[in-house]
């Protein structure tokens, strides 16, 4: 099955409430923003003094921060094969907002420095009554991110429900790489 990456056509500009609320955990050092589509989460860890690695298949949406000497545009396609392009322990912090690609999850953590936040929100089951994704392949099952990070990272905080504006089912976790 193909993966799915569901950024909303009308994406705001503005970052998720979940990012922002743990943003502040995430130690000084490099972000990674995967599946950054336009980079509002991204954007949000430059304004905050971060180094930012900006990685989508097309990274059209970013391109003006070719000029930020803090930001690093990655286009880059995580789903055809390739290998994983980044070091154990590269980066402090990684934010992964409406993406899903299991086979990547053990990757996130093996990528985050000792001390480094994962900031996580997708799709879960129950999305399908609210449009896509709705194919179940590409829904995490209850309490699926706890299930999997938690064996490993300390889980900070784990959500997952209905969600408003626009309506959705999603699963968010912040857990901390020990």
């Amino acid at each position: 099955m193909k993966p799915i990456n569901m950024k909303n056509q009308q994406e705001s500009s503005e970052p998720s409430s979940w990012v922002v609320q743990h943003a502040a955990l995430v130690p000084s050092g490099m972000v990674l923003d995967l599946a950054c589509g336009g980079g509002r989460h991204g954007r949000l860890f430059l304004g905050l003094g971060y180094r930012v690695t900006f990685l989508d298949r097309d990274v059209s949406r970013v391109t003006d921060l070719n000029v930020n000497r803090n930001a690093e545009i990655m286009e880059y396609d995580l789903e055809n094969g390739a290998p994983w392009p980044f070091e154990s322990g590269q980066f402090s912090g990684i934010v992964v907002v409406n993406y899903l690609h299991r086979p990547l999850l053990a990757r996130f953590e093996e990528s985050l420095e000792k001390g480094g936040v994962l900031i996580y929100r997708t799709f879960a089951q129950g999305n399908e009554r609210y449009g896509r994704p709705a194919n179940p392949d590409f829904l995490l099952a209850p309490g699926e991110l706890r299930a999997f990070f938690g064996k490993s990272m300390e889980v900070i905080d784990f959500q997952e429900g209905f969600l408003e504006n626009p309506d959705r089912v999603v699963q968010s976790i912040c857990a901390i790489k020990h």
